[in-house]
């Protein structure tokens, strides 16, 4: 006798959950889902620590795992597999899925190109850069204040030229003339080379 009630105990528990997620993947409820927090979070974590999981790592891969169930409740389907078997599939996935994140990190070449940082530009390359800023803002002065605003709107506060039309309350065909104008002016006050 004891053994069957021991029996209908867990298909007791496994309908109960699946009613439990159900609800949660249907209307969002909360009740629901801390039922199913409290029962499996703590069993989750203990799983993540038997795979050698830190105690910190198994914290947030619980919260994750958690979070993945209330987002995906909806997809469950009890025809398919019990909840816990759900749950479980979910931490071992996200396991896998950090484990996978932290070797490719770990086999990256911190010799590569691209990871590398930009050589520090020489001091003449600095000089010059100094006075290249120098002639464009010499440059720039020349121009006349129409033309000088809408460069400034187009590349310092990066708009383009229907928002400087809207700014300036300006037609678009202005807006475009006086950025040409503006373009061709500089090209000539800096030489064809700019």
């Amino acid at each position: 006798m004891t053994h069957d009630s021991e029996r209908a105990r867990p298909n007791t528990q496994a309908r109960l959950f699946a009613t439990l997620m159900g609800r949660v993947g249907a209307d969002r409820d909360r009740e629901a889902f801390a039922a199913l927090f409290e029962h499996f979070a703590p069993r989750i974590r203990s799983f993540l620590i038997n795979r050698r999981v830190p105690p910190a790592l198994a914290d947030d891969l619980t919260q994750d795992v958690m979070l993945a169930v209330w987002r995906r409740a909806a997809s469950f389907d009890p025809a398919k597999a019990a909840v816990s078997t759900w749950v479980y599939t979910i931490a071992r996935n996200l396991h896998i899925d950090h484990f996978r994140k932290q070797v490719r990190a770990g086999k990256m070449d911190e010799q590569d190109p691209y990871l590398q940082p930009e050589p520090a530009p020489e001091a003449e390359e600095l000089v010059s850069r100094s006075e290249d800023v120098d002639t464009v803002a010499r440059a720039l002065a020349g121009l006349p204040a129409d033309q000088k605003s809408v460069l400034e709107l187009a590349f310092v506060e990066g708009l383009s030229h229907s928002e400087i039309s809207t700014r300036l309350d300006l037609p678009l065909g202005t807006v475009k003339s006086r950025v040409r104008l503006a373009m061709t002016k500089l090209r000539l006050s800096l030489g064809d080379d700019a």
